[in-house]
């Protein structure tokens, strides 16, 4: 396996990322001691869900922002 000096792989990390994408891990090493491998990402790892994945999926009230408003007014003790 390739072992790459970390000021080589600042200056060619697009480079770098295509191999190891390509299935060509490396080692990025700092004064000749390794401290990290760069390998491409196991096709099974899905990307994280995104803000919005649940759209159209539920309905929210039109009087959300008041559900339950008695209710905690009598737990404060506020008159309603």
């Amino acid at each position: 396996m390739r072992t790459i000096n970390i000021h080589e792989a600042k200056t060619h990390l697009s480079r770098l990322v295509e191999l190891a994408a390509n299935g060509e891990p490396f080692i990025i090493a700092k004064a000749g001691r390794p401290l990290v491998k760069v390998s491409a990402l196991d096709s099974s790892v899905r990307p994280a869900k995104r803000i919005g994945f649940m759209e159209g999926e539920i309905q929210v009230p039109d009087d959300f922002d008041r559900m339950g408003a008695e209710e905690i007014e009598s737990l404060f003790g506020l008159p309603t």
